[in-house]
């Protein structure tokens, strides 16, 4: 009998240290976003650089807000979100000049001339990096692309509405 408990208690050590050493980690799925084991062990997932970078924060919630409402696969997202930045970064380069233009006491004339060619340079991006997302993209998640950004858009313009609207926060600096 003696031999038969030893069989039985070294059996269920067995069996006890199989199940700790064995056990799987269990990771909270949220819908339309990569798990974070997937993303932290996958080299090829596109991660938005200079995130601690207060001036960059807006463009990488931005791009994360995209990433999850677009739910690219690894490969499309890392030929995508280069691409998408170097848009956002030709679309804000002419802005600024846009924006200088108005500051400018040019001929008046000039100036709308000027904005006119802004304008036009603003169209040509957007056909140009159109084409191009239509080579890396489906054309619905192109059309979803730019749904999204208006929607962030929105959001990002109510958010900071409300924020500048609260009781008791002058909107103008005191005088």
């Amino acid at each position: 009998m003696n031999k038969l408990t030893r069989h039985i208690f070294l059996l269920l050590l067995i069996l006890c240290v199989g199940k700790a050493f064995g056990q799987v980690e269990t990771y909270r799925v949220v819908p339309g976003r990569r798990p974070y084991y997937y993303r932290q062990n996958n080299p090829n997932y596109y991660r938005p650089q200079n995130v601690q970078n207060p001036e960059r924060r807006v463009e990488s919630v931005k791009i994360n807000f995209l990433r999850v409402r677009l739910n690219l696969p690894p490969y499309q997202a890392q030929k995508f979100f280069p691409l998408y930045q170097e848009y956002q970064q030709e679309l804000f380069n002419v802005r600024k000049l846009k924006r200088q233009n108005n500051l400018s006491a040019a001929n008046g004339q000039e100036q709308v001339n000027k904005e006119l060619f802004y304008e036009n340079e603003i169209v040509q991006i957007k056909i140009k990096f159109n084409n191009a997302f239509l080579k890396v993209l489906p054309p619905n998640k192109v059309s979803e692309l730019y749904k999204s950004e208006r929607e962030f858009n929105d959001e990002l313009v109510r958010q900071l509405s409300e924020r500048n609207n609260q009781p008791g926060v002058p909107l103008t600096p005191g005088y």
